[in-house]
């Protein structure tokens, strides 16, 4: 199949590049005007200037006319929580009438309430609900995606959201990580027991997962008033011993170590960061973890934005994620989060662009394989309207932009 008359392809990297890092995040692309693109069993097979296409080389093939649109890789989202029961709308109005984060979590709010809508749900329930999201995440053109349990805190409950994601991970064309989030609050059976909590996820919930293969990474939720750096050093190098790698949420709330815990065990990323001083960014510069920002949570709870400009200028491979959820950050759209990291972080469109794709395909381990146009890359990719340039798309923020989707080689 050939994709011909495009207006522009953006964000060709060398196949060798895993990452972008720091200002390489804008020069180390590269573009292609008037272009053409073939995909060759799922992958990207070539791509060149319509001036060399021949008739010789299309024919045969089925081709689909791009009518001057811009090509891009499709977005690769490696932060979401979309397995979930309900809504939170009611917390949405608790944060208008002035309550904090913490606040509504001490008055059973937050993950604990969606972790009592969990239990009562059914599996057939959750993959249901799920699925509409992923299918609507797709359509907006994200083409890989990272999805964590963490609404079960209980060892069935956690199952049951893994098998869940397991299942989406077959129905879906994009492609799919599963982390194991048990750390991502101390379940209701716990309350005030949170070192027995830790000691049951490592002897129970973790064996468990590890029996039935259902999980990529493990996650813990290493903040104040969450888990402290010890306890999250300890889950880590138990789910090591299971062949869990870790993903770490740090520094939502506080300088909480939890950017240097999870450096010290080679953490894939470190998520949220949006309190990062010099000492992390220090630590991330010397290790090849991902720092991933969620700007769409920022947005929502009105915290601050995580540096993310100070941290492409220190040299890091910055990585943006949706943090798709029901309390803090209920939107999957990657375009939007594209959006704040220009308006809000002050990246270029270019190096937002990146932190979108190549960089989140780094934070699930999909680097070389999505994320970028290069040969032999997933044929992942959006297909724009008519927008005149890519600054185009995060100025515009509303504006539908989006004129076709293909994953892996078929169109939605």
């Amino acid at each position: 199949m050939y994709v011909i008359n495009i207006g522009r392809i953006h964000m060709i990297v060398p196949q060798e590049a895993t990452r972008l890092c720091g200002h390489d995040m804008e020069e180390a692309q590269s573009s292609l005007e008037n272009a053409w693109l073939r995909v060759e069993d799922g992958k990207i097979h070539s791509f060149g200037s319509m001036s060399e296409l021949t008739g010789d080389m299309l024919a045969g093939q089925d081709t689909v006319d791009a009518r001057g649109g811009l090509l891009l890789p499709a977005f690769c989202d490696s932060h979401t929580h979309i397995i979930y029961a309900g809504s939170r709308e009611g917390e949405f109005l608790d944060k208008i009438r002035g309550l904090s984060y913490e606040e509504i979590a001490r008055r059973g709010g937050g993950i604990l309430n969606s972790a009592d809508r969990v239990g009562r749900a059914s599996e057939d329930e959750l993959f249901e609900s799920a699925m509409s999201r992923a299918l609507q995440m797709q359509a907006k053109g994200t083409g890989a995606m990272e999805i964590k349990s963490g609404y079960g805190l209980d060892t069935a409950s956690e199952l049951k959201m893994l098998r869940v994601a397991a299942r989406m991970r077959e129905a879906l064309d994009a492609r799919v990580k599963i982390t194991f989030l048990g750390a991502h609050a101390v379940g209701r059976a716990y309350t005030g027991r949170q070192s027995e909590y830790v000691d049951m996820l490592i002897a129970d919930m973790l064996p468990a997962v590890a029996a039935e293969g259902l999980a990529d990474y493990v996650d813990v939720f290493c903040d104040r008033g969450f888990f402290t750096v010890d306890e999250t050093l300890r889950i880590l190098d138990a789910a090591a011993r299971y062949g869990m790698k870790p993903k770490i949420h740090a520094n939502e709330l506080d300088c909480s170590g939890g950017v240097q815990a999870g450096v010290s065990r080679n953490a894939v990323s470190v998520d949220h960061l949006e309190r990062m001083g010099a000492e992390e960014i220090e630590a991330l510069r010397k290790s090849e973890t991902i720092p991933t920002m969620l700007p769409g949570a920022s947005f929502f709870l009105g915290m601050p934005y995580a540096p993310a400009r100070m941290a492409v200028d220190a040299g890091l491979a910055v990585a943006l994620a949706s943090d798709y959820n029901p309390g803090s950050s209920p939107s999957g759209d990657m375009r939007m989060v594209m959006a704040l990291g220009c308006i809000k972080m002050k990246l270029t469109p270019a190096e937002s662009l990146a932190a979108c794709t190549v960089n989140g395909a780094a934070a699930m381990e999909l680097g070389g394989i999505a994320g970028a146009i290069s040969q032999g890359r997933d044929a992942s990719f959006i297909i724009t309207g008519a927008v005149p340039s890519l600054a185009y798309i995060p100025y515009a923020y509303t504006e539908p932009f989006i004129e076709r989707v293909c994953l892996r080689g078929r169109w939605l």
